[in-house]
């Protein structure tokens, strides 16, 4: 058999059953990694080979924190979304400032909770705070993976817990406010989808006409617009697996979308130089339109209506509310909405729970009523009682 080079490994069941996986590393030197299943150190030996690629040494002596954040973050890179990256890149510079040149094998607890406390007297939010520790906590975890550290001493931290922003959301009697005030506005259609069918502003805005039946009264979720730094307006695939989904859509949206359309066909006739994109809703030009543009709009048309000032994803937010409020089930909530799970549509409206609470009751109360008079009807027939005596 031909002799394994560095960084092969092999891969094994020990006794306890676990798994084991040895690397060969230059000088002759071995590194095992564990796991409870064959595909989990399969994984774990494919990161480790990766590392040795990229020159990082799988030794802990050897790596510091800000080493550790970045190889894991660039490891990371091809299983995230760009914003996520961004988002990720920027806790880690928040973190390498204050703890980048410390030994990985040296970090403690009270290490990143000193680093926290400075942080936060730079002025670093609560909620800022909490995304650059599930940032660290997250990489601890796989350097223990990794068998670089013997414990996360991330886990020992008291992690910031960020203030829950309070859900902003309109009535169903203000959300028909500001649509009656935004029509003829050339937002309008945008704002009724926003509004109606529980869209983020990225997957509106990369709606394209393919993907709308009219006829049929529905759209699919293909495709989302996003600004990516440093590059501009890109398209992107939906921010879930079941965030791809199909909407079915309300008699105004549908008049609205038709209104759209009418009007696309007006302005690629008599644009000097119309951008055929097939997208549903673009600027002047027939190009994408900026999502920071839409949020002032909304600033405005709320202001002249009268209305309180909500961000265009409280549009959103304001569609599941009402349907929540009317009595549909959280599943369909879920659905329309393209969350990942039911939970997370649970937890964020969960504001929405003691009108629920009160709707289940009453509901519980009227089918009790109506068992008791049922079984009130059976008992005096049975004894061949006349009611109407």
């Amino acid at each position: 058999m031909a002799k394994r080079g560095n960084g092969q490994g092999a891969v094994y069941l020990r006794g306890d059953g676990r798994w084991e996986a040895q690397i060969r590393l230059a000088g002759g030197r071995r590194k095992s990694v564990y796991g409870p299943t064959r595909r989990e150190v399969v994984r774990r030996l494919r990161e480790t080979r990766w590392l040795l690629a990229q020159g990082v040494p799988v030794s802990a002596r050897k790596m510091s924190v800000g080493l550790l954040l970045a190889s894991w973050l660039e490891l990371t890179r091809e299983r995230i979304r760009p914003s996520t990256y961004e988002s990720y890149d920027l806790n880690m510079r928040r973190i390498t400032e204050w703890l980048g040149d410390l030994p990985l094998v040296q970090l403690t607890a009270p290490d990143i909770q000193s680093a926290y406390r400075r942080m936060r007297e730079r002025g670093l939010t609560e909620y800022s705070l909490h995304q650059v520790h599930g940032l660290l906590d997250r990489a601890l975890r796989h350097a223990l993976q990794w068998g670089l550290i013997v414990r996360n001493p991330a886990v020992l931290v008291f992690a910031p817990r960020p203030r829950r922003r309070e859900m902003t959301a309109l009535s169903a009697e203000q959300l028909m406010r500001l649509l009656d005030h935004a029509r003829g506005h050339r937002l309008w259609p945008l704002m009724v989808v926003l509004g109606t069918a529980g869209l983020r502003i990225g997957e509106a805005l990369g709606l394209r006409w393919r993907d709308v039946d009219l006829v049929a009264g529905r759209l699919v979720v293909r495709q989302a617009l996003q600004r990516r730094r440093g590059v501009g307006l890109v398209f992107v695939e939906p921010k879930t697996p079941r965030s791809r989904r199909t909407v079915h859509l309300t008699t105004i949206a549908v008049d609205a979308l038709a209104e759209q359309r009418r009007c696309r066909e007006e302005r690629s006739l008599s644009a000097p130089a119309w951008a055929d994109s097939d997208l549903v809703f673009t600027n002047l030009s027939g190009g994408p339109i900026e999502p920071g543009n839409v949020n002032a709009n909304l600033s405005r048309l709320l202001a002249d209506a009268g209305l309180p000032r909500i961000r265009v994803h409280d549009l959103r937010h304001t569609t599941a509310t009402a349907l929540l409020e009317a009595g549909a089930h959280p599943k369909l909530v879920q659905d329309l909405l393209g969350h990942s799970t039911i939970a997370v549509t649970l937890d964020t409206y969960s504001h929405v729970a003691p009108a629920l609470h009160q709707q289940a009751a009453a509901q519980l109360q009227e089918l009790l009523v109506k068992a008791g008079s049922d079984r009130f009807v059976s008992v005096m027939t049975a004894q061949g009682i006349d009611r109407r005596a």
